[in-house]
C-alpha cells in the first residue's frame, strides 16, 4: 500500500494548520481515510477520572462518508462505553503499541499519545491487513500528529497544572457564545406562551444547546500558603487543586488557570441551580482534601449564566463580582451573580474589562 507523496504532503499541511483540537482529530481521520481508503477510521479519546474512564468518539469516517461523525461533548457520561468494553483498545493503551484484530474485517488499533500520556486510540478497519509500508506511513503521520499536539499543549496549556491557559479562553468563549446566540434565535423563531421566560427557555432548549455558565474559583488566603510554606508547596497546592477540579467536574467542562490562584470553568448546565450544585460538590471535595504540609484549604467561587451577546470580559466580570462579594463576606462560599442581584447585593450594570482580585 503506497501513498502518493504530494497527497500525503497536502494532508500533513492541512493537519498542522489546525488550531482547534476537535478539528485536528477530524483532520487526522480524514487524512488517513483518503490515503488508505479503509472501511472506516475512528479516533476515540479516554475521558473521566481514574476511577471511571470511558470512551468518547472524537471522529469517525467511513469510506464513503462526506462528513465525520462524533459523540457530542455534552453527552451523558454514563452513556459512554467503559474502557474495558473494548479490550483491543485497552490493550493498545496499556502496551503503547499497535494491536491487530481480525474478524469480518481487519482492525489495527494505534495508541494516541502526547508527551505526557496516552490519551486515546486510532482504529483503522480494512478488508485486508495493513502491509508493512502502510504501518510505517501511519506511524509517521502519528508522529507528526503527536508533535503538533505537543506544540498546541505548549501554547495553550498552563505549564504547572496542565489546564488550559488564559489566552485560549476568548476563542473557546466566542465559540460557546455562538451556540448561545443560535439557541436564542431558535427559541425566538418558535415561541411558546409562558410567563416564566427563563423557565420556558430552559425547557425548550435541546440538551446540546443547554445554557452555559462561567465560574471563577479563587483559593482563599493563598498568599498565606506561599508566605508560610514557600512557593514550591504553593505550586504543589495549585497542581493538586487542578487535579481535584478535573476529577470532580464533568469531562466536557473546560477548566482554565487564569494566573496565580484563580481558575475559571466553562460549564453546560440546565439551570443556575444545577451549576451551583456542581460547584458545591467541588467545594466539598476541596474542603475534605488534606493538602501535604498545608492541611485543609477553602475556595471562594462565583458564577453566572452566559448571555446571548456577552463578550468574554462581560461574562467573566459578572462571575468575578460574585467572587469578590464572597471574599468580602466570609470566604469559603459559592455565590450566583443573578441571585446576588435578586437579593439586592449587586447591580446588574454592564461591565467591561477584567476585575483584579487581591
Amino acid at each position: 500500500m503506497i501513498f502518493e507523496m504530494p497527497q500525503a504532503v497536502d494532508h500533513l499541511a492541512e493537519l498542522t494548520a489546525m488550531r482547534d483540537r476537535d478539528a485536528l482529530d477530524i483532520s487526522l481521520a480524514g487524512a488517513l481515510r483518503d490515503l488508505l481508503q479503509p472501511q472506516r477510521v475512528s479516533i476515540h479519546r479516554c475521558v473521566g477520572d481514574e476511577s471511571d474512564r470511558r470512551w468518547l468518539t472524537r471522529a469517525q469516517l467511513g469510506r464513503d462518508d462526506l462528513m465525520a461523525s462524533a459523540d457530542p461533548l455534552w453527552l451523558d457520561f454514563r452513556s459512554l462505553a467503559p474502557l474495558a468494553q473494548f479490550p483491543d483498545r485497552l490493550q493498545a493503551l496499556r502496551l503503547q503499541e499497535v494491536v491487530q484484530t481480525a474478524g469480518v474485517s481487519h482492525r489495527a488499533v494505534f495508541p494516541l499519545t502526547t508527551d505526557l500520556e496516552v490519551v486515546g486510540v486510532l482504529e483503522i478497519d480494512t478488508e485486508q491487513p495493513l502491509d508493512r509500508e502502510a504501518y510505517q506511513q501511519v506511524g509517521s503521520i502519528l508522529r507528526v500528529f503527536r508533535n503538533f499536539q505537543s506544540l498546541l499543549d505548549y501554547s495553550e496549556r498552563d505549564t504547572l497544572t496542565g489546564l488550559l491557559n488564559r489566552k485560549t479562553f476568548d476563542n473557546a468563549f466566542n465559540r460557546l457564545a455562538g451556540e448561545v446566540k443560535a439557541s436564542a434565535l431558535s427559541l425566538e423563531s418558535s415561541p411558546v406562551p409562558d410567563d416564566n421566560v427563563l423557565g420556558s427557555a430552559q425547557r425548550r432548549t435541546p440538551f446540546g444547546l443547554q445554557p452555559h455558565f462561567i465560574a471563577v474559583i479563587d483559593i482563599d488566603h493563598f498568599k498565606r500558603v506561599n508566605d508560610t510554606f514557600g512557593h514550591l508547596i504553593g505550586d504543589e497546592v495549585l497542581l493538586l487543586l487542578s487535579r481535584l477540579m478535573r476529577s470532580v467536574l464533568r469531562y466536557h467542562d473546560r477548566l482554565y488557570r487564569f494566573g496565580g490562584e484563580e481558575f475559571v470553568a466553562l460549564m453546560r448546565c440546565r439551570s443556575d441551580a444545577e451549576a451551583g450544585l456542581a460547584l458545591r460538590r467541588l467545594r466539598t471535595c476541596i474542603n475534605a482534601f488534606a493538602f501535604p504540609q498545608v492541611g485543609s484549604l477553602s475556595v471562594s467561587m462565583g458564577y453566572t449564566l452566559v448571555r446571548a451577546g456577552d463578550s468574554p470580559s462581560q461574562a467573566f466580570a459578572r462571575a468575578d463580582q460574585a467572587v469578590y462579594w464572597a471574599k468580602h463576606h466570609g470566604r469559603d462560599q459559592i455565590r450566583s451573580h443573578s441571585q446576588l442581584v435578586t437579593d439586592g447585593e449587586l447591580t446588574d450594570a454592564a461591565i467591561s474589562g477584567d476585575v483584579e482580585l487581591f
